[in-house]
This record gives structure tokens, sequence and C-alpha cells, in this order.
């Protein structure tokens, strides 16, 4: 009999990056590293690639493997200077992940369901409902 591995109740939270080089993306993920290490979080640093030629069959087409090389090493000397600014180091990981793969991600944040499917099950990963902030009641009330 196998038995599956008890998780803890709340895992550690994910920062997903999307770092394309810009100014505003590199102090996107000097803010996640420093959030990461305040929240014992895992920064995800992402070079999202596009797609190179339409050929009319969109989302079968791959990029080349240079490619992915090319931004992957771009990617890595960005996290180097982050981790240099925040001296935050041990928290972050790399990927280069293709268009329709970081859309899907980025939907869910915007209140999209996604669903993920695997051996295992299925999934669906839903935005909370914001609570209402509680109403404090006055000593003696």
């Amino acid at each position: 009999m196998r038995l599956t591995p008890l998780l803890p109740r709340r895992q550690n939270p994910w920062l997903l990056v999307d770092v394309d080089g810009s100014p505003a993306s590199q102090g996107a993920l000097v803010w996640a590293l420093r959030e990461a290490a305040r929240r014992e979080a895992t920064v995800v640093a992402v070079c999202v690639l596009d797609d190179e030629g339409d050929d009319g069959l969109t989302g079968l087409g791959r990029p080349g493997r240079r490619t992915g090389t090319v931004a992957l090493e771009r990617l890595e000397a960005q996290v180097l200077r982050a981790i240099a600014e925040t001296g935050v180091s041990g928290r972050v990981r790399t990927a280069v992940l293709e268009r329709p793969v970081f859309e899907a991600l980025s939907s869910a944040a915007r209140g999209a369901d996604l669903v993920v499917v695997s051996g295992q099950g299925k999934t669906l990963l839903r935005p909370a409902v914001p609570r209402q902030p509680p109403r404090r009641l006055a000593r003696g009330a």
C-alpha cells in the first residue's frame, strides 16, 4: 500500500514575475525578492517567448532551442543583478515560458478559472472571494 505524502495545510506562496528586460520589470523582480524573503516564498522569474511566425496553426509552432537558451541566459543575468541588489538568495527559480502558458496563468490571476489536469486528478483554481473587513465593536457594547 502506497500512501501519498501529507502536505502542510498552507503551502508557501509563489511569486510569478514576468521579466522582459525593462526597468519596470527589474523593479518588480527586486520587489518580489524582498517580499519572498519576508513571506518565505519562492520567486519564479519568467521570460515569455512570443511566437516567431504565424503560419495559421497557432499554438503548434515551437520556438527554436537557441532562442530559449539566449532568453534563459538573459533572464538569469537579470536575476543575478536583482540578487546583488537585494542580498536575497536561494528563493528564486527561472523559467522560459511560451506565450499561451503565460496567458493562462495571468488570466487566472485576473479572475478566470484555471483547471489543472494531471494523472493525480483535476484541480480548479479560482480567485478567492474578497472578505469584508471585520466590524469592530466598541468596548462595553
